[in-house]
């Protein structure tokens, strides 16, 4: 019966898919927001700030996701003596990584936009915060929508490295249960989760462009 399996391990598979659920919200929140200022930092005028936000970014999207988890899990309990939590840990490095991929999406989106509008906002009376926060990050945010959201898909599919740290996300329950029983067909249910979770975030990214697209269509009315 194919779906004996299913139904055998429903309960294992519905504790995974909230696991990643769980991290993929936690890193979702902090890293979106994160992004922006380094974002903001590495267009900076002032040099200190620029190198660190410039260097940030080149260490966490040089390295890889799984070489970050190890180094903080490892190197930072013991040669600094903090022990946090196995979540926290991962999180704490998922955050990190995707506040870079963020932060470089954002820049792109700034640069993009027009120098003219910077120098009639300014002609206006306008401070650079005050423009930034008015007409660019606006602008911005409908330009880099389809990027964050294709980092976003690629958030949820990153979050299986997690299990190589013994977190009991959806993959490792995936290869409990298979190693356990020799029921291979879970891997089928395993990536239909995952492509379900993906179809929610497709869904979401449509009606967000879409409403965005409405607000061009009446600028151009």
């Amino acid at each position: 019966m194919i779906l004996k399996p299913l139904i055998e391990n429903c309960q294992l598979l519905l504790e995974g898919t909230l696991m990643v659920i769980k991290l993929f919200l936690t890193t979702l929140v902090f890293s979106l927001p994160l992004g922006l200022p380094i974002a903001l930092g590495a267009n900076s005028q002032i040099f200190p700030i620029r190198l660190l936000c410039q260097g940030y970014v080149w260490i966490f999207r040089g390295t890889p996701l799984l070489m970050q988890m190890f180094f903080f899990y490892f190197f930072i309990p013991i040669n600094i003596g903090i022990a946090p939590s196995l979540f926290s840990t991962i999180a704490f490095t998922f955050i990190l990584n995707y506040a870079a991929y963020f932060a470089e999406i954002y820049r792109g989106g700034i640069n993009s936009i027009d120098r003219g509008q910077f120098e009639a906002a300014y002609s206006l009376g306008l401070t650079k915060w005050q423009t930034t926060r008015d007409i660019v990050l606006p602008q911005t945010m409908k330009a880099i929508l389809p990027s964050i959201f294709n980092e976003v898909i690629t958030l949820v599919k990153d979050t299986a490295l997690a299990q190589t740290l013994g977190m009991m996300e959806l993959m490792k329950v995936t290869y409990g249960i298979v190693n356990r029983t020799s029921m291979t067909t879970i891997f089928l249910y395993t990536a239909i989760i995952y492509l379900l979770l993906n179809l929610i975030i497709t869904l979401v990214a449509g009606k967000l462009e879409t409403h965005f697209s409405r607000y061009d269509a009446k600028e151009e009315f």
